[in-house]
């Protein structure tokens, strides 16, 4: 049985710290990830890490993939990553998820995609400089979904995260529950629940 694919998408700039859980969780519970660039040549993360792209932009469909997930970058600002905002579009009307964390979600708001959405963002002015029509959907939230929209500001990759494996239903919600408080609050109190779920995953396989 063929494993379901999650899109990640990596461009220079992508700031490296904000799809890592996420990424993570999902690959240690059976989903490939796929890396998708502007093109095929390599990019260069914040952090200097040197990423080649399984696939271009204009290769990516919806009906190959469980998400797209959108890192921030600063490459968002310059509108040269308007491509993927196209193909966010693309996504959500084919009702297939979307995940977007920093400058990504103002990439959205120019988009439109987040006029008729509840949505976050690093604050609201960095979306009201976009000139967008959903400035009564701001939530004051760490993470926020609204049908199959995700969306993070850049300080909170762990809610980035949970949303996501939330909405593919990723672990149950207990484990859900207490991944999050282990890994955003340092609750040692979460720790055994977290492990003894990544313990029946290895039995399982």
């Amino acid at each position: 049985m063929a494993r379901p694919t999650a899109h990640l998408a990596v461009y220079d700039t992508l700031a490296d710290w904000e799809p890592g859980h996420a990424t993570a969780e999902l690959a240690r519970n059976g989903y490939r990830v796929r890396t998708v660039g502007p093109d095929i040549r390599p990019v260069t993360t914040l952090g200097g890490m040197r990423v080649v792209p399984d696939i271009t932009v204009a290769e990516l469909r919806p009906e190959d993939s469980s998400l797209l997930i959108l890192p921030g970058a600063d490459s968002w600002e310059t509108g040269e990553l308007a491509p993927f905002a196209g193909a966010a579009r693309r996504f959500l009307e084919s009702g297939v998820p979307v995940a977007a964390i920093c400058g990504a979600v103002p990439g959205l708001a120019r988009e439109g995609l987040l006029d008729d959405r509840d949505h976050t963002a690093a604050a609201p002015f960095v979306l009201t400089a976009t000139g967008y029509g959903g400035a009564d959907r701001y939530r004051e939230a760490d993470a926020v979904t609204d049908r199959d929209l995700i969306t993070a500001g850049p300080t909170d990759p762990e809610a980035f995260a949970r949303e996501i494996l939330r909405r593919l239903e990723v672990l149950p919600p207990d484990v859900l529950d207490a991944w999050f408080r282990l890994y955003a609050d340092s609750d040692a109190a979460a720790y055994p629940v977290v492990a003894a779920a990544a313990e029946a995953r290895g039995r399982t396989g």
